[in-house]
């Protein structure tokens, strides 16, 4: 069995998968927040409750916000803050007696997807997560590609490429920059570019709803987006080619960017042509536990 554990803000989610990816066991707690000592028990005790249901011991993979550091082994890039400078695999390895492989949420939302999901069969798959933030996972082979930095597939905290006049120097970022893909491409970047051009404040969501309900200000609030989105996975396409791309978090749900966004992104690739496809995920929520399942592959061990 292979035990995945996705660490959220708000709730730690666990599954028990088998070889052939059908759920033996689900777990949802509320995370701790604030507190690391309770979070680490927490996701001990979602696996023990995952075993003790399946009755099989488990491989265990975690997806994680942020990453591990390879320069000092802890906690980086967490959005969860009170993680960020902890040695968070060796403490939850040392309560579970075993190895614990951990990745990017976004690379597991991404695995999650290649390996039977939306990119099943694909070679080289970007998974994109646009919600709350904007993150991107890159897996080749049913591997996750992490990089010598642990920031591979980072694709929000590049800047909006090919800026219009009225995008620069663009707005600030929580990462201390301006411009970033993320300021544009999250809820929260829609919310404010709808904002900033009616001067009537709402969330992402509803900005998307008035557009389908023919509100032009939210129409062309979503019209911008499709844009920047384009542009933004045009840098992708160059740089990776991916085989596919899958779209993921809330913003995913919406489903004219699948039918939009892939004629507008033939502008800026270097290509005479693209063929490459756009996709929602098959596992939807579910994709970022199920990666982190994944995480371990056919056959292998808990043995080092």
């Amino acid at each position: 069995m292979r035990v995945g554990v996705d660490l959220g803000g708000t709730k730690i989610e666990a599954i028990g998968l088998d070889d052939d990816g059908h759920v033996l066991a689900r777990r949802r707690v509320p995370t701790p927040r604030e507190d690391y000592d309770a979070t680490v028990r927490a996701m001990a005790d979602v696996v023990s409750a995952i075993e003790s249901e399946a009755g099989l011991r488990g491989t265990v993979g975690v997806g994680m916000p942020g990453a591990l550091s390879p320069a000092t082994g802890l906690v980086k890039n967490a959005n969860s803050t009170w993680l960020i400078g902890r040695p968070l695999d060796r403490d939850l390895s040392a309560l579970l007696g075993r190895p614990v492989r951990f990745a990017n949420d976004a690379n597991c939302f991404a695995l999650s997807e290649a390996v039977d999901g939306a990119a099943n069969g694909a070679r080289v798959v970007f998974g994109v997560i646009v919600g709350t933030g904007t993150g991107g996972g890159v897996v080749v082979d049913r591997k996750v590609l992490t990089g010598p930095n642990a920031i591979a597939g980072e694709w929000g905290h590049n800047p909006l490429p090919w800026p219009r006049e009225d995008e620069w120097p663009g707005p600030t970022c929580y990462c201390g920059k301006t411009g970033c893909i993320e300021t544009f491409l999250s809820g929260p970047g829609l919310a404010r570019d709808y904002r900033s051009a009616t001067g009537e404040a709402t969330l992402g969501p509803e900005v998307v709803a008035r557009a389908e309900r023919g509100e032009r200000g939210a129409q062309a609030a979503l019209e911008r987006y499709e844009d920047r989105m384009a542009r933004a996975l045009a840098v992708v396409l160059n740089i990776l080619d991916p085989d596919v791309v899958v779209l993921g978090g809330g913003v995913s749900q919406v489903a004219r960017l699948y039918e939009t966004v892939p004629p507008r992104w033939q502008r800026w690739a270097f290509s005479d042509r693209v063929d490459t496809p756009l996709r929602p995920p098959v596992h939807g929520d579910a994709s970022g536990v199920r990666g982190a399942a994944w995480l371990w592959g056919p056959g292998e061990s808990e043995a080092p």
